[in-house]
């Protein structure tokens, strides 16, 4: 049955594409900027749930329509209220007992006695107190009796995790990991062994690599309004839009959210400025009255909705714009994965001249169309209203809305603020938002030439299902980074390690990112690479292997994981200092960067090899030594050192590490040689990985490893193939899908390529986890273990940009 699925797969990718468009997508970008200015819908329904922040966190953007006294809903729902039952420690910490050695079987009972664990918080961080492998967690909490409506467990794990309630199991998962709190719903579990009086909840969390975490908590969802939501005809993604169409008893609602993200165009890229086009017509050919609210949560402007806001009508001679922020800007001041921005100002205008638009303040709960809404209110959760009535007719009416978000200040770099790049023209946030308006069209039309562009380069590249792919990983890719400027002019392009532990400017974060940014933009990945580059060469950085990281988002002060990647980073820096002298055709950044390069080349030449027992990108499998895809990486990087020392004019050093390259790949040829393929390790013959660091000799055109090596490991592959991908290794039977797309272009033909491919797109298309696209999931369900929203899936671009190169 899976080969027979493999083989539709296949067949069916060398059909004609006739649209540009995604059939689905796990979640849906409607409003993509950066790693704090991002909306999304998470179900295929826009009105299924709330709209919401990358993270989970709800940011409602409602849409009401009254069509002849009926009225429907066509965008989104309601926040639903989420009442606290048991506190999670994520705003004030809170008592726990713990420890870190095992206390036997029986410690999650409430009768276990606990009188010699550590009196402590949660939560609990491998930064603070956590310091050991696991830690074992017991709260006691008191509970009136009272009946629950929807109880939800709220959570946040790094790594694995199980939950017990008064002795029971409630919820566990292995291997996986939540980089934020997430609320999920065991009602039942909930319920049945809740009691009136004390209660116990008991935790067990296993860090397996890196970053540890754990905090759990319990809250009772409150019963949901009801408004009959439109009947969805159906959802189209393409690389810069986000379409729904939609029926309203006898009226058709057009909704299209466009980010332009123009990535050819710094300025565009950074311009924080959204669409939604709506359009209204009859389908009965008869006039109908309508009433129509777009509604946007101030919850954009805040990181915790018990934040306190203040909001107001803007009025314009031309527009209307509502304007919602904090009372305390609190510039800069957070920093962390799971946490969204509550400094600067969120915005919604309209052009007045096609609608008769009204905009107003209200309370959230206040009813959709009353006319009570005010020009000026602070408080929580409020709703920044768009009103209009007017008559539907068979002709379209048709509607601009701008969205957008002024941070004020961006990023900290090195203890100085750093303001948005698109700031620095001179203008205005209110200037921003009308030019957008007013060059909608020439706009809009930009964004569709650049959805055809990156279908058909990934259709050519791979086919129609890794076309769709590319569709899907376009606006999640770059919308990840922050695009700045450095105190010296310099172009900073930092992501955020969304949902796996918030670093900015992650080295392992930016090579499998890099292909998108190489074909359509090289200075966007210079603007990845200058930060890593100035933290060594300012001597901030002193040790003789590049940095991890340069902070904690939004604060790249310097790095803050607790581990290093001497060897990984290492070999990255190198590899893509190398990757953008092919791409500009001449040496010259790797010139610039020159004596960094050699000092991290003469760290590889000494330890990359074999390397010690260290991480790796894949951090989240846990420590290895003798890593032969990790050696790869070093040896193509010593190659890749040597060819730009060709370029630079040193023939010397080129012939010293071209030849070093090569001796070592034959060396490695043996050592890790096991039969019908090559082993994870050196030292274990039985094990396998997938050697997707091979890509850039490909790339590159290094010719370092012999073609027999991609050979036998592309065979072996197609051996171990589950329904929704190939494993990363031996281990375990998770995968990461930025890995599968490098390991499917080591194929030599596509069929081999498309094959390793399409277990992909099942995956992208079936998984019943409704996040923004996760680059680690199992390959058994297709469930996603982790991350999600991650610029990596940039990564996906590796066939197109091969093809670019002329590399078969």
């Amino acid at each position: 049955m899976k080969k027979f699925f493999l083989l539709a797969m296949v067949f069916a990718s060398f059909m004609k594409a006739d649209a540009q468009t995604s059939d689905r997508a796990p979640a849906y970008p409607l409003i993509t900027h950066d790693p704090y200015f991002s909306i999304w819908s998470f179900s295929d329904r826009i009105t299924d749930r709330p709209t919401t922040h990358w993270t989970g966190k709800n940011q409602p953007i409602i849409g009401m329509i009254r069509v002849d006294g009926s009225v429907y809903s066509f965008l989104g729902q309601p926040a639903p209220e989420m009442v606290t039952i048991v506190p999670t420690g994520k705003s004030v910490p809170v008592p726990a007992n713990i420890t870190y050695e095992n206390p036997g079987e029986q410690w999650m009972n409430p009768d276990f006695n606990d009188t010699g664990w550590t009196k402590s918080t949660l939560p609990q961080t491998s930064e603070l107190t956590w310091k050991s492998k696991e830690v074992w967690v017991r709260r006691s909490f008191d509970f009136d009796g009272s009946l629950l409506n929807r109880p939800y467990l709220s959570i946040r794990h790094d790594d694995d995790v199980e939950v017990f309630l008064n002795g029971e199991r409630i919820f566990g998962c292995a291997p996986c990991y939540r980089g934020g709190y997430e609320d999920i719903e065991i009602s039942q579990a909930i319920q049945q062994k809740l009691v009136k009086g004390k209660n116990l909840l008991a935790i067990h969390c296993t860090n397996t690599g890196g970053y540890g975490f754990i905090d759990a908590g319990i809250v009772d969802r409150q019963p949901d309004q009801t408004i009959q939501p439109a009947a969805q005809k159906n959802v189209e993604l393409t690389a810069t839009q986000t379409k729904y169409t939609l029926l309203c008893g006898p009226v058709e609602v057009e909704a299209i959210f466009i980010s332009p993200l123009l990535i050819e165009s710094a300025e565009m890229v950074s311009k924080p400025v959204s669409y939604l086009k709506l359009k209204f017509r009859s389908l009965d050919q008869r006039d109908h009255n309508a009433a129509v609210l777009l509604g946007v949560s101030s919850n954009l402007s805040v990181d915790d909705p018990d934040q306190i806001v203040q909001a107001s009508v803007l009025e314009g001679t031309d527009r209307t714009t509502l304007k919602a922020g904090t009372m305390q800007q609190n510039i800069l001041k957070q920093k962390g994965d799971d946490v969204r921005i509550d400094w600067g100002y969120a915005y919604v205008s309209v052009s007045s001249d096609k609608i008769p638009w009204k905009q107003d303040v209200s309370p959230a709960a206040q009813g959709y169309f009353s006319p009570t809404g005010k020009n000026f209110l602070s408080g929580k959760n409020l709703m920044l209203n768009t009103r209009a009535s007017f008559i539907i007719k068979a002709q379209p009416t048709e509607e601009v809305f701008a969205f957008a978000y002024d941070d004020l200040e961006a990023v900290q770099y090195f203890g100085k603020n750093l303001k948005a790049w698109w700031k620095s023209s001179g203008k205005t946030i209110d200037k921003v938002i009308a030019e957008s308006l007013q060059f909608f069209p020439t706009i809009y039309q930009r964004c569709k030439e650049t959805d055809t562009r990156i279908f058909q380069d990934a259709l050519k590249s791979g086919g129609k299902y890794y076309a769709k792919l590319c569709v899907i990983a376009y606006r999640q890719a770059i919308a990840a980074h922050k695009l700045v400027k450095s105190p010296t002019g310099e172009i900073l392009f930092l992501s955020k390690e969304n949902f796996s532990n918030g670093s900015i400017n992650t080295v392992d974060v930016t090579y499998p990112s890099a292909p998108l940014f190489l074909i359509y933009n090289p200075s966007l990945l210079e603007g990845m690479l200058n930060g890593i580059f100035h933290y060594s060469e300012s001597g901030k950085w002193i040790k003789p292997f590049a940095a991890h990281d340069l902070g904690t988002y939004p604060q790249a002060n310097g790095q803050t994981y607790p581990e290093d990647m001497p060897v990984e980073e290492c070999g990255n820096m190198i590899i893509l200092s190398a990757a953008l002298t092919k791409a500009y055709g001449k040496p010259d950044y790797a010139k610039k960067h020159w004596t960094a390069l050699t000092l991290w080349a003469r760290y590889l030449e000494k330890n990359g090899f074999d390397p010690a027992n260290q991480l790796c990108t894949d951090d989240f499998a846990g420590h290895l030594a003798r890593n032969a895809n990790l050696s790869i990486k070093a040896i193509v990087a010593l190659g890749a050192y040597g060819w730009m020392a060709k370029s630079l004019g040193d023939q010397a050093t080129s012939e010293k590490y071209s030849t070093m390259a090569k001796k070592m790949a034959v060396d490695w040829m043996n050592l890790a040689n096991a039969g019908d393929h090559y082993a994870l390790t050196f030292d274990k013959k039985d094990t396998w990985s997938q050697k997707y660091n091979l890509v850039w000799d490909k790339l590159l055109g290094l010719g370092i490893f012999p073609q027999e090596v991609y050979q036998k490991e592309v065979a072996y592959y197609l051996t171990k193939q589950n329904p929704y991908g190939l494993p990363l290794d031996s281990r375990r039977t998770y995968t990461k899908s930025d890995w599968i797309m490098w390991t499917a272009t080591l194929s030599s033909n596509m069929l081999d390529f498309d094959k390793i491919v399409a277990p992909v797109y099942k995956y992208a298309t079936e998984t019943t986890d409704r996040v923004p696209l996760s680059d680690w999931h199992e390959t058994t369900n297709g469930k996603h273990i982790g991350f999600q929203a991650r610029s990596v899936v940039g990564g996906y671009f590796i066939k197109v940009l091969a093809d670019r190169w002329g590399i078969k």
